[in-house]
């Protein structure tokens, strides 16, 4: 069963992309839709939803290399790496998934429970490229690891500008750091901590890789990122992929400041339905692979919105600050109910409705379109009320001339994270704000005609305010009256195509506007 769902998985991700011009293959019949694999089998096809024309009808059971054979025909000859690479996620996706039926976590935390929950986007984010073999669960957050840092001796000389000369002193005394005898360190050297899988990363960076193992870490759902303190992560690049080869954990020259820089601009945007994660204290050492960021959460209860999407089971929390072994619904863990502007509704709700309204504002009012992924939003409950938690600010989207005019100044950013073009902002919020951060949980917790409504209502009493305004009436048009979304293809430019094809004409895709849903 665990190879059909992956195969179903991978082939639906397929037609949803159109890579190779799947969708042509599609037949209609008086049998109904269906497609024929390269091996002649005809699979049923049903309506897809939230984001696809169809998907493999319930029922239909695959085999992992008959999807694969029909990718291998269908695919450009410039595209056999990447087909190449695909094959080998697929195989380590599906040793994930059986792996984890033969060594479920003894305790799951919320980081934990949203590991668990399947990338609604990329069908193979089990597979972690990178992670060498039996190792996987010795450090992929789905399995609730625990395991010692390591750390290294950087030459001070390799130290980027902005950089922090030493970690701070509450996250070396949480990891036992503040501990080491002086003698490992030499006078023109500082401390990094890495993590066990980056140590021969590290070594080539030319760092000096301590023979000390201090700090007990535990990983938070996106990997790199492991709690070390009471509210308090570290982030430390890996040499792994995860949505992907291209999705690498390294963290890239000019990141690390970028997200410093931005860090006061959503603060002063925040307003009542955000928190903002800090961001300031962090080094970079010329590679990377060797960095570090220390990640500062508010004050209140925080689940990771991926940990809302899990099914709910009949097993009752033994506690509330720890989901039992057995517990896999993270909603009955945070309440059923909040208050949102004085109105009681239920988590997920809350969620969308706090998570639209703020984005809404932020584009049409500021220019600005904060990052949202699947794998690190999050709400914090504070207070009975629900908000917003911003994190990664490395990946916001700035129009400075829209900032401007607003009488903000905008911060020295780079160029990826700058644009002038409303189309450009607009998608991002579609592809972001819209279809990660909101609907993936609404249509995981709602049946599909609730889940749309949601979304629907949650738009347009977020635009309302703003009807006369031009980048409002362009949101409505790509968004609520739109016949199709757009959306991002992450399987053809995460793995399947090529570097050239990915320059010369990157990938575009769209799928039904599942806000017309009823």
């Amino acid at each position: 069963m665990r190879e059909s769902h992956l195969a179903a998985r991978v082939l639906d991700a397929l037609l949803r992309e159109d890579y190779g011009g799947l969708s042509s293959h599609v037949v209609r019949g008086r049998g109904g839709v269906g497609l024929t694999l390269a091996d002649g089998r005809l699979v049923r096809l049903a309506p897809g939803a939230p984001f696809q024309d169809f998907v493999v009808a319930a029922g239909e059971l695959l085999g992992l290399e008959q999807v694969l054979d029909t990718l291998a025909e269908i695919a450009p000859e410039e595209d056999a790496d990447g087909v190449k690479a695909f094959f080998d996620e697929c195989v380590a996706a599906l040793a994930a998934l059986e792996l984890h039926d033969a060594r479920p976590p003894a305790v799951r935390s919320y980081e934990t429970l949203a590991a668990l929950a399947d990338h609604p986007c990329y069908p193979t984010a089990r597979a972690r490229p990178g992670v060498p073999d039996g190792e996987l669960a010795a450090y992929a957050p789905e399995f609730g690891p625990v395991f010692e840092l390591r750390w290294a001796a950087v030459p001070r000389r390799m130290l980027e500008p902005g950089s922090a000369p030493r970690l701070p002193p509450d996250v070396l005394a949480s990891q036992g750091a503040g501990a080491f005898p002086r003698e490992p360190l030499g006078p023109d050297e500082v401390l990094f901590p890495v993590h066990p899988l980056a140590v021969d990363e590290a070594r080539r960076a030319g760092a000096r890789v301590l023979d000390v193992r201090r700090g007990t870490v535990r990983p938070t759902a996106s990997m790199r990122a492991v709690e070390a303190g009471p509210r308090t992560h570290l982030v430390l690049p890996l040499p792994v992929s995860v949505l992907g080869t291209r999705d690498r954990l390294g963290i890239e020259p000019g990141s690390l400041s970028a997200a410093a820089r931005v860090e006061p601009l959503l603060r002063a945007l925040a307003g009542p339905d955000v928190l903002v994660a800090g961001e300031q204290e962090y080094a970079r050492a010329g590679h990377d692979h060797l960095a570090w960021l220390v990640r500062r959460l508010p004050q209140g209860r925080r689940i990771p919105v991926a940990a809302l999407t899990l099914p709910d089971t009949p097993d009752k929390p033994g506690t509330q600050d720890q989901p039992d072994a057995q517990h896999l619904c993270a909603r009955a863990w945070v309440g059923a109910e909040v208050e949102l502007q004085g109105e009681v509704v239920d988590v997920p709700v809350a969620y969308v409705r706090a998570l639209l309204r703020w984005s809404v504002r932020l584009l049409v009012e500021y220019g600005v379109v904060p990052q949202v992924r699947w794998h690190d939003a999050a709400l914090v409950l504070v207070d009975g009320a629900v908000k917003v938690l911003v994190q990664g600010h490395d990946g916001v989207l700035v129009s400075p001339p829209r900032l401007d005019a607003a009488g903000i100044a905008a911060p020295g950013l780079p160029e990826r994270m700058l644009t002038d073009d409303p189309h450009a902002l607009a998608d991002a919020f579609v592809t972001g704000a819209l279809h990660l951060g909101a609907a993936a949980v609404a249509f995981a917790v709602l049946p599909p005609a609730d889940a749309a409504a949601l979304l629907r209502r949650s738009l347009e009493e977020a635009l309302r305010p703003y009807d006369a305004h031009p980048t409002a009436r362009l949101l409505r048009a790509r968004t609520l009256d739109a016949a199709r979304l757009t959306g991002r293809p992450w399987l053809t430019a995460g793995t399947l195509a090529s570097a050239k094809r990915l320059s010369t004409k990157p990938p575009r895709m769209s799928g039904p506007n599942y806000l017309r849903l009823r």
